[in-house]
């Protein structure tokens, strides 16, 4: 028997997160409606066995280690949320939004600004790239005043300030949107429009590594600078920002087995290794970004090959990452481009938590949970 969301939450007594939760952590199974692809139906044996679990307290360490791994929600946020397999910016899809905005209008959406973002066109001299951006961030570390007991006004001036110079960093120089930019740096025109649906689609995912790395660099005092170098840093990881580079390199290793993808994959997995670029999460009946994005462009043989092997085998769908190498390879881009294109999305779903952060004023600091050798008391 599968349920419907209210369905189950009225079984279970909880709220829609605690639902989702369970879901991400393997507890409740999901699948896509057949009558409605962008709601969820739930296995009904899960939701009832976890109704009929005993109630009590668990522990607040239990807790507390759970939450940081895909758990339950630990920070409050008026930005963005995974809910009902969607992604949602301030209650509106994301999916939704990328058929026709602008990172700059998500800007405006998510900081929250009162008029369109405009930001100027770039004049570095520097050669573009990420290396550049974090050079140049870094630099205004010492420059920009700390975020700490300023009003929302100053500091959304700052994150003006800040995006321009990342953008400045990324981007081909002159006028016109990020996305157009980016383009014509890579000299690849047709694909301004793919590009612009990817940045708005990787704006924001509410509380991520990066994401909850700049957060907490703010909750300091420290500035919306600062915050981004450590946005930035956290990002060039394997397991988030660099994601996409682990699939184009399996693509590469399958091309001369092109026809044979499929068992190509098994060998793959019979050595041990994992197939990168399948599955979410928070996405169970599949990422909704990564549909969106790959319906945007004419997905390469060898990608959609690898699709449909990767799926069949491990019974789950492409996520973003996925997409993101697809549209590189599709658009013949460089290599580092997948890693830059998310940097630059991200930057603007960064700056809108620093300035929530900085706006609740909390400082973030969490405990351990010592484990090495106990100290003697007297």
């Amino acid at each position: 028997m599968w349920l419907s969301a209210e369905e189950a939450l009225k079984r279970l007594g909880v709220k829609p997160q605690t639902l989702y939760a369970n879901v991400s952590r393997g507890r409740i199974n999901a699948r896509p409606d057949p009558a409605d692809p962008r709601r969820s139906l739930y296995n009904g044996a899960d939701v009832e066995r976890l109704a009929h679990r005993p109630a009590g307290r668990r522990r607040a360490e239990a807790v507390a280690a759970e939450a940081i791994r895909w758990g339950d929600p630990i920070l409050e946020s008026a930005i963005s949320t995974v809910m009902a397999g969607r992604l949602w910016y301030r209650g509106q899809d994301a999916v939704v939004l990328a058929e026709t905005a602008t990172l700059e209008d998500i800007a405006g959406l998510l900081w929250p600004l009162p008029e369109p973002l405009d930001l100027p066109g770039g004049t570095s001299d520097a050669p573009p790239g990420l290396a550049t951006a974090l050079a140049e961030i870094a630099g205004r570390v010492p420059l920009m005043a700390p975020s700490q007991g300023r009003s929302g006004r100053v500091l959304r001036a700052d994150a003006v300030e800040v995006l321009t110079v990342l953008a400045g960093a990324l981007c081909a120089t002159g006028e016109g949107p990020l996305h157009q930019r980016l383009a014509r740096r890579w000299q690849r025109p047709r694909a301004a429009d793919a590009l612009r649906r990817a940045l708005v689609l990787l704006a924001d995912h509410e509380l991520n590594t990066s994401t909850f790395a700049a957060r907490v660099a703010v909750s300091t005092g420290a500035s919306l600078a600062a915050g981004i170098v450590a946005g930035l840093a956290t990002l060039s990881g394997p397991l988030h920002g660099r994601a996409s580079v682990g699939i184009a390199a399996l693509a590469d290793d399958l091309a001369g087995a092109q026809g044979r993808i499929s068992a190509a994959l098994r060998d793959w997995l019979g050595e041990g290794r994992v197939i990168p670029g399948f599955g979410h999460p928070l996405y169970p009946g599949g990422d909704p970004r990564a549909a969106s994005l790959l319906a945007s462009i004419e997905t390469p043989p060898l990608f959609g090959e690898l699709a449909a092997a990767g799926e069949a085998l491990v019974g789950e769908r492409p996520n973003v990452d996925f997409a993101l190498a697809a549209l590189a390879e599709a658009h013949d881009l460089p290599p580092q481009a997948p890693l830059e294109v998310f940097a630059l999305a991200r930057s603007v779903g960064w700056l809108s938590h620093m300035l929530e952060q900085a706006e609740n004023g909390v400082l973030i600091r969490p405990r351990a949970r010592y484990t090495g050798i106990r100290p003697v008391l007297a």
